[in-house]
C-alpha cells in the first residue's frame, strides 16, 4: 500500500491534536481523510481549514459519537459517498480521566471504558467490511500507559491494556484477509489531552505530527511486513 493517492482514511476524533495531524499529514501524502467530531461543527471547521491548506487530499468532517455504532456506520457510509471507499481506519479518539480508586467515580470509569475501548471495537465494525473490500489498515492509537500502570490510572490503564489486547487479537483475526493492523503506543505528546493546551514548555514531547508521519509510514510499510505494535516516546524528556 505504499501509494497513498486517492485513498481515504476514516479517524476518529480527527479534529485537533493527533487525529487532525494524522490527517494532514495523509492528504500531504495524497489520501483523502474523513474526520469525526461528536460536534458538526467542529468537524466541518476542521475539515475547512486542512482542504484551505491546499494538501493533495481533501477533507470531510462528519459528526459520529464513537461510542454508538450506528453513529459510526453513517459517518463511514459518508466517507464512501464521498470518495469512494474507506481504506485506512485511524481509531484516535480517546479520554483520560485519573483519580485514585477511591474518588473515580462509576460515571468516569464507563466513560473511560466506552469511550477508549467500545469505542474502537464500533469503529472497527462500522468499517469491516471496507477494510476487508479493499485490504485495508486499521491503525490504533493507544498509550505506553497499555503496558506500563501508575497511580490514578486506573480506568486510563483498563481501557488502554485493553486496546492493546484488542488490536493485537484483531491483528490475527483480519491478516488472512488481507488486512493490517498495528498499534501505536505514544507517551507523551504536546496535545489538547485532557484539558492541557499545547504551550512552549512541551517542545520536549512527541508532537502530533510526529504520529501523523509514523502513521504514513506505517501505510507505505512493504506488504509483507507488519509493524504491529510502535511503542514511542520523546527521545529526551526532562531530567526528574
Amino acid at each position: 500500500m505504499n501509494d497513498l493517492q486517492n485513498k481515504t482514511a476514516y479517524i476518529t476524533g480527527g479534529t485537533k491534536g493527533i487525529g487532525y495531524a494524522v490527517a494532514e499529514e495523509l492528504m500531504k501524502a495524497g489520501a483523502n481523510a474523513v474526520i469525526t467530531s461528536r460536534s458538526q461543527q467542529a468537524a466541518e471547521e476542521a475539515a475547512e481549514k486542512l482542504n484551505a491548506a491546499g494538501h493533495a487530499g481533501k477533507a470531510l468532517g462528519v459528526e459520529a459519537d464513537v461510542r454508538n455504532l450506528d453513529s459510526q456506520q453513517a459517518a463511514v457510509s459518508a466517507g464512501v459517498e464521498a470518495f469512494g471507499s474507506v481504506d485506512f481506519v485511524i481509531a484516535n479518539a480517546g479520554v483520560g480521566h485519573f483519580a485514585p480508586i477511591q474518588e473515580l467515580t462509576p460515571e468516569q470509569w464507563q466513560e473511560t471504558i466506552d469511550i477508549n475501548l467500545t469505542g474502537v471495537f464500533y469503529s472497527v465494525k462500522a468499517s469491516l467490511e471496507q477494510l476487508t473490500k479493499h485490504e485495508g489498515y486499521l491503525i490504533t492509537i493507544a498509550s505506553l500507559a497499555g503496558t506500563n500502570f501508575f497511580p490514578k490510572g486506573s480506568a486510563y490503564n483498563a481501557s488502554k491494556f485493553g486496546l492493546v489486547g484488542f488490536t493485537q487479537a484483531v491483528m490475527m483475526d483480519l491478516r488472512e484477509q488481507g488486512v493490517k493492523v498495528s498499534t501505536i503506543m505514544p507517551g507523551s505528546v504536546a496535545t489538547f489531552f485532557n484539558g492541557h493546551t499545547p504551550n512552549p514548555a512541551d517542545d520536549w514531547k512527541i508532537q502530533p505530527e510526529d504520529i501523523g508521519q509514523m502513521v504514513v509510514d506505517l501505510l507505505k510499510m512493504p506488504a509483507r511486513t507488519l509493524p504491529s505494535k510502535v511503542e514511542v516516546r520523546p527521545s529526551r524528556p526532562p531530567s526528574k
